[in-house]
């Protein structure tokens, strides 16, 4: 029997990976305005593959994920197709509603928040895998997109690509739940509203012409 125990070890660390993976359950809780695909999810070894999804202009997918090991991080990848130049693809985490670090959540919840479930905050445990150096891209033929973040605050876990191209793209980020085993929501959506306010060039050029007409307007009224 003694002898048995090392062929028994052997065994298992020859079984291939997709045979032990880990227990992850991966699947589409809701979508909306045309979004398909990701049905055929799998997960490994710290790491996850949401498949393929389609995601026109204004499309929604989310995926409910259970089962992260704590405070684990995992690589997480999937190709959209549908896109356009001109859209963005805004990724969010949405945690269960009820827990005590709820009242960190900003006050009225944003009308899109799935019933059961509430914003990430900065306390919640749920990240993007903040601080972990996975990657973080949506890569194209003939470039990549540009990535933002909003994951310090508490008014959510937010990441938003934007400069896509037109043909599909592959997508790779990172999940992090610090307490582990629990279930949340990935939402997934294309032409959302940017997580930082960065003025645009034009923007910023009437706001100093506007900035340099008052300076002007003050001294005329200093010499008179």
């Amino acid at each position: 029997m003694r002898r048995l125990w090392p062929m028994l070890a052997l065994c298992v660390l020859l079984l291939p990976a997709t045979a032990r993976a880990e227990p992850i359950a991966v699947n589409v809780q809701s979508s909306s305005g045309g979004f398909s695909g990701g049905d055929a999810a799998t997960s490994g070894w710290f790491s996850i593959d949401l498949g393929t999804v389609d995601m026109p202009a204004g499309s929604v997918g989310t995926f409910l994920i259970d089962g992260l090991k704590a405070a684990s991080d995992y690589t997480v990848s999937l190709a959209v197709t549908g896109i356009s130049r001109s859209d963005n693809l805004r990724l969010e985490i949405l945690d269960p509603a009820g827990g005590g670090d709820d009242r960190l959540d900003p006050i009225g919840q944003p009308v899109y928040v799935n019933a059961g479930y509430s914003t990430s905050n900065d306390s919640d445990g749920f990240s993007f895998a903040q601080g972990s150096g996975l990657q973080r891209s949506a890569r194209f033929a003939g470039g990549s997109a540009s990535v933002m973040a909003d994951e310090l605050t508490n008014r959510g876990d937010i990441l938003m690509f934007s400069g896509l191209g037109t043909a599909t793209a592959q997508v790779a980020f990172g999940l992090r739940d610090r307490m582990g085993g629990r279930s949340f929501l990935l939402r997934i959506s294309t032409n959302g509203a940017s997580p930082v306010a960065n003025p645009e060039p034009a923007s910023m050029v009437l706001i100093g012409t506007g900035l340099a007409g008052l300076v002007a307007r003050r001294r005329r009224r200093t010499v008179a």
